[in-house]
């Protein structure tokens, strides 16, 4: 494989620089470039871009790393009709601006966090995609506002072999190893200093201790492909560290699934936020 394809197509360590063209459905509204609803907000001295679909219960969509809007389009089409929601461009990504030298999932929560103020949601559930599912967690954790349901796709409490698959940061580290070149040889046919701060990012965070997910108050479901870049036994350590929680390891799957098994993830995750769910009944 080129590696001047290498960041298109390859889903590596958490979802960042995945290929839309593998997409097989065409939805009818541009999501993520629709000028008919797209509004900026500057938050924490950044402007940040976000949608807004739907009516009723919110639901804040979060994508994964070096994506944007459009990377959750399964999910905000499913959604629309059922809850009102949210979905924004993370910090840097998409048409939200970075304006930091070191971006951190902590000042991607903040920015979270105030976008929730902003719009006075008096509570929220959250879905979550990779990094989306870390900030979930990490907004869940704060405690700043009220959320009800999370939900993580793939998501991991820190950047190492006890919960990422080896093959997975060895390919974050080839990438990170081009970026350099590119960023030395003066390319421009990306923003490779922005590209930099992800890896660099992606290399050294999060690092969520068990006490930190004791502190979510909401309900979580935490979901997994059985082929994923994430360990299925760092799942199952999340979700055992939490007090009110649901474990899915979705069979023959991988980290793509809420693109590549979209139907079976969205029901997985309506089924989740949509029904009660006793926590102290041991019959379930």
């Amino acid at each position: 494989m080129k590696k001047s394809t290498f960041h298109k197509i390859i889903f590596s360590f958490l979802i960042f620089q995945f290929s839309i063209i593998n997409a097989q459905d065409k939805f009818n509204t541009p999501y993520g470039n629709n000028s008919a609803v797209g509004k900026y907000v500057k938050i924490n001295g950044a402007n940040i871009y976000y949608e807004e679909y739907g009516k009723g219960e919110p639901l804040l969509i979060i994508h994964g790393c070096g994506a944007d809007i459009k990377a959750m389009e399964y999910q905000i089409d499913y959604f629309k009709d059922k809850y009102r929601v949210i979905v924004a461009d993370s910090r840097g990504q998409g048409k939200s601006e970075l304006k930091t030298d070191s971006l951190t999932y902590t000042q991607m929560t903040k920015d979270f966090v105030e976008l929730i103020k902003y719009l006075k949601l008096d509570a929220v559930n959250i879905l979550g995609w990779s990094d989306g599912g870390i900030l979930a967690l990490k907004i869940g954790i704060t405690n700043e506002v009220k959320v009800n349901k999370i939900v993580t796709m793939g998501a991991n409490l820190r950047p190492d072999t006890t919960a990422v698959n080896s093959w997975a940061l060895e390919q974050v580290r080839e990438m990170h190893a081009e970026t350099l070149t590119m960023i030395m040889k003066g390319d421009t046919s990306k923003d490779w200093k922005t590209e930099l701060q992800l890896d660099r990012m992606l290399l050294t965070q999060p690092n969520i201790s068990h006490l930190e997910l004791k502190k979510i108050k909401a309900s979580v479901l935490i979901m997994n492909g059985d082929r994923d870049i994430i360990k299925n036994k760092h799942a199952v350590e999340i979700f055992s560290n939490l007090s009110t929680a649901q474990l899915c390891i979705m069979p023959g799957t991988n980290h793509g699934a809420p693109r590549n098994k979209s139907k079976m993830f969205n029901e997985i995750v309506n089924d989740f936020l949509s029904k009660e769910f006793n926590y102290s009944d041991k019959t379930h």
